[in-house]
């Protein structure tokens, strides 16, 4: 099928500059948050992309170092997540809601075989799922505390009506947070039909065939869908049960009154 790979030269710098140029303009101009945002994002992803690139090759020959390679991943995607949530208190909850989620998937497609134990196949794998686990961790917390502030009233009415603090809670919040599996629904849904992800076209990208990359890219949407809806539904507990808040929330009586 011929060499596919993307090459770095002139052309990919100077396409790489105008996409990060393009999108901070159009973020500043069109006043939807900060456009330096977008380039600091932009050079942060290259030089840690560089990194990476220059760490992972060593780290592909060890599995040791596989390893902690996986465990640095999910510690900065926990110390991500906590912060999104707006407090650093919140890190050993978000670390277990992700871990809840992530755990279980790599534990059965790695136990069964699925996804070889080497390190080329166990880093990207878990480096998805990780990755999946961590927004969804993030989106349904800030929806679930959002919505209870807002609704707060609607709260204090449960309460008054007999609900017990956390069953209160998890009315008004629940069904808010739980649209942050929407995203990874849509992509399940609509792969192979409006786009094509990353993982299938980095099968292809490394040589392998569109039946191979097609299997490699339903086991990791499947697999995500599974490790998104468990991280989200500990997610929406934890902050029922008052452990996981924003620095706006803690004070709150919502919050205050839960009880684990």
């Amino acid at each position: 099928m011929g060499n596919a790979t993307i090459t770095f030269g002139p052309a990919l710098v100077a396409v790489l500059v105008l996409l990060a140029v393009a999108g901070t303009a159009v973020v500043q101009a069109g006043g939807l948050g900060r456009g330096r945002d977008v380039l600091v994002a932009a050079v942060r992803a290259v030089a840690q992309l560089a990194l990476v690139s220059f760490v992972i090759t060593a780290v592909l020959r060890s599995a040791p170092l596989t390893g902690l390679f996986v465990l640095l991943m999910f510690a900065i995607a926990a110390v991500t997540s906590a912060r999104r949530a707006g407090r650093w208190a919140n890190l050993p909850w978000t670390a277990l809601a992700i871990g809840a989620g992530v755990a279980p998937v790599l534990a059965l497609v790695l136990g069964a075989g699925v996804v070889p134990l080497k390190p080329i196949a166990v880093v990207p794998i878990a480096g998805i799922v990780i990755g999946g686990a961590m927004t969804a961790t993030s989106q349904a917390a800030r929806r679930a505390l959002d919505e209870l502030k807002a609704r707060h009233g609607e709260y204090e009415a449960a309460l008054a009506l007999g609900f017990m603090p956390r069953p209160a809670a998890l009315e008004i919040c629940r069904p808010s947070a739980g649209h942050a599996l929407i995203p990874a629904l849509d992509q399940t849904r609509t792969v192979g039909l409006v786009t094509l992800p990353g993982a299938y076209v980095g099968v292809l990208l490394g040589g392998a065939g569109p039946i191979q990359a097609g299997l490699t890219q339903v086991l990791v949407l499947i697999g995500l869908l599974a490790a998104e809806a468990v991280s989200i539904l500990v997610t929406v507990q934890f902050v029922a049960a008052g452990k996981l808040s924003s620095s706006a929330h803690r004070k709150a009586p919502v919050l205050a009154t839960h009880q684990p």
